[in-house]
């Protein structure tokens, strides 16, 4: 194994060790999205209806892959937190003081965010499995989900990061957070379809990446493959190169 894997490596699983240590985070990071599911998913009293949820038989089942986005926004946006409270703490100039490269400190926590992604992710399908909530495409199609998942977090990871180092202190961070966070789920299909919302706000919600996340991952729970899966994989690796190519600068400026 190179030396630089060996870093990776090390760093990563200190980000586990921590999380490890923090029982609290880890009972509400891991059973958060499911609670999500079973009370979004038993409320939407509005759509219990099947015939107003285009391809559904109930209001679970068509949230469920709005429920997984959502996850994917939260845990990638959070992202940045651990590393912003290294940077206050001074522990963060100590590290890119070690003889490793910097570089594996940022692969590191994007590895981190993007496995415990992946358990939220199984976990929410687990429970919706329970609800009688079957994936059409079957275990293929959940290998697919959780691409869609890691490649859409990837992009939310880079900004989080991003802000992470260019937010002077962790109070103004969670503003900026809680103040992206509402307006992306809402302007989004998570909750509701397109054709059920105001026209200026489908229009709105068809610029926002998340849309065409959920949309995929919804069409592959509940009708199956279909040929605009290719068409939201290329603007999903889109958004990622945007995300990446802005975090990038600021990365590197916030470590020198």
């Amino acid at each position: 194994m190179s030396p630089y894997m060996q870093e990776v490596i090390a760093m990563t699983r200190r980000w586990f060790q921590r999380f490890k240590r923090e029982p609290m985070s880890i009972i509400f990071g891991l059973t958060q999205p499911v609670l999500w599911l079973a009370l979004f998913g038993n409320s939407g009293v509005t759509f219990r209806n099947a015939g107003a949820i285009p391809g559904a038989s109930n209001y679970i089942a068509f949230m469920t892959g709005g429920v997984v986005v959502m996850t994917v926004l939260n845990s990638g946006l959070a992202g940045g937190i651990e590393m912003l409270f290294d940077k206050e703490n001074g522990f963060l100039e100590r590290l890119m003081a070690a003889p490793i490269k910097r570089s594996a400190l940022i692969i590191s926590r994007f590895l981190f965010v993007t496995a415990l992604t992946g358990v939220q992710a199984l976990m929410i399908l687990g429970m919706a499995f329970l609800f009688g909530v079957v994936p059409a495409t079957g275990w293929l199609g959940v290998g697919l989900i959780l691409v869609i998942g890691m490649m859409l977090g990837i992009g939310f990871t880079a900004i989080s990061m991003a802000l992470a180092f260019s937010m002077k202190g962790h109070g103004g961070f969670f503003a900026l957070l809680g103040f992206i966070t509402l307006p992306l789920i809402f302007m989004s299909s998570a909750l509701v379809p397109l054709q059920s919302m105001p026209g200026w706000l489908s229009v709105i919600a068809q610029l926002n990446p998340m849309t065409y996340a959920i949309d995929a991952v919804r069409g592959l729970i509940l009708s199956g493959w279909h040929i605009s899966l290719v068409k939201v994989l290329i603007v999903l690796a889109v958004f990622d190169a945007i995300c990446l190519t802005w975090s990038n600068r600021i990365l590197l400026r916030g470590m020198r």
